[in-house]
């Protein structure tokens, strides 16, 4: 229990958030969020990682480390879900020989014996025994100031980074990098073309809302409790902020800056037309939210307009957040959006 509550934490919310968790609390789901908060982008900043010198060095990944290529990269170890599934969309899924746990979601789609690795505490020696031509990783292992993966770069084995990103553009060069490790660059680009046409579509029916229309919209990444009152959110300088401008809507705490912690009584006052609950581990959160006691005049609680979200769609930063924008946009607007039925793999045979 606590080393799954200690994932969330990581990629969802903070060591508060982790302790909050009621221990009936089912969540043996591998869904957990992707999204930085406070705590783990500090935790990056003072994230030491040993960089060979630019001779030694092919080009940099994504969190600027310097990275020696294999000539081929026929095995691969990912420990982020988000990477995974867009290696699985690459065509790669076969040479994918070592996973973290979060990933499980797509374990149908790999082989049976596919190693499982814990994200935040993993076994360097039994990934190394797998002889991988790269591992990908995420800064949501470096919780704590150093890299669990150090000794894997001091061997030698080629480690690609790839931080949570903070835009839209930042996710398609994290696909654009994926594609070009792999060797699957005209692969990656279509996935990129499929989400930027995707995200197109969404924006030009939010510019058919009428501007008197507009409403301001409230994303919480838990339910608050008397004893555990916080709840996590997000602010500008976050891809998720964007979203709630490419479907035409105010995020209620836009003027506030990236992954934020607030109280009940700043949520109470922003009062917001419309709440997205983003915990697919806590199953009923709209309704939980609903039934919270001095939320009943909270617009959103009065009108119904609660909504509990695809966690796997928005949190997860790939290719796929164009489809959480759709989502997100069918709960804010659904008489704009009650027809948009588009899909990603739609849209790229569209391209």
């Amino acid at each position: 229990m606590k080393k799954i509550l200690a994932i969330i934490v990581a990629l969802a919310a903070t060591m508060a958030f982790a302790t909050a968790c009621n221990e009936k609390t089912d969540v043996s789901d591998t869904s957990v969020s992707e999204v930085e908060t406070t705590d783990t982008q500090a935790s990056e900043e003072n994230t030491e990682v040993t960089e060979p010198s630019t001779a030694e060095s092919d080009m940099l990944d994504r969190s600027g480390n310097g990275i020696v290529l294999p000539e081929k990269v026929e095995s691969i170890v990912s420990m982020a879900p988000s990477t995974t599934q867009v290696l699985i969309e690459l065509g790669l899924a076969d040479k994918i020989v070592g996973i973290d746990t979060n990933s499980l979601t797509y374990i149908d789609k790999l082989s049976a014996d596919v190693a499982q690795f814990d994200m935040m505490a993993p076994d360097n020696e039994a990934i190394a025994a797998l002889n991988p031509d790269i591992v990908f990783t995420s800064g949501m292992s470096s919780v704590g100031g150093t890299s669990p993966f150090q000794s894997l770069i001091d061997s030698g084995v080629c480690v690609a980074d790839i931080p949570s990103s903070a835009s839209i553009a930042d996710i398609a060069e994290d696909i654009r990098f994926i594609g070009t490790v792999t060797g699957k660059e005209n692969e990656a680009e279509d996935l990129v073309e499929a989400m930027t046409l995707y995200i197109s579509a969404v924006e030009d029916i939010a510019k058919t809302v009428p501007e008197g229309e507009k409403k301001t919209v409230l994303l919480m990444m838990n339910v608050p409790s008397a004893e555990y009152p916080t709840i996590y959110t997000v602010g500008k300088g976050t891809y998720m902020d964007e979203m709630f401008g490419i479907i035409g809507a105010e995020n209620a705490f836009g003027s506030q800056e990236g992954w934020l912690s607030i109280s009940i009584e700043e949520a109470l006052a922003a009062d917001p037309d419309v709440i997205l609950m983003d915990c697919n581990w806590m199953p009923g959160a709209d309704e939980a939210v609903k039934a919270l006691e001095g939320w009943e005049n909270v617009t959103a609680v009065k009108n119904g307009d609660v909504y509990q979200i695809d966690e796997d769609l928005c949190s997860r930063p790939n290719h796929h957040v164009a489809e959480a924008c759709a989502e997100w946009a069918k709960c804010v607007y659904p008489d704009q959006f009650n027809e948009f039925n588009m899909t990603l793999e739609l849209m790229a045979e569209a391209a």
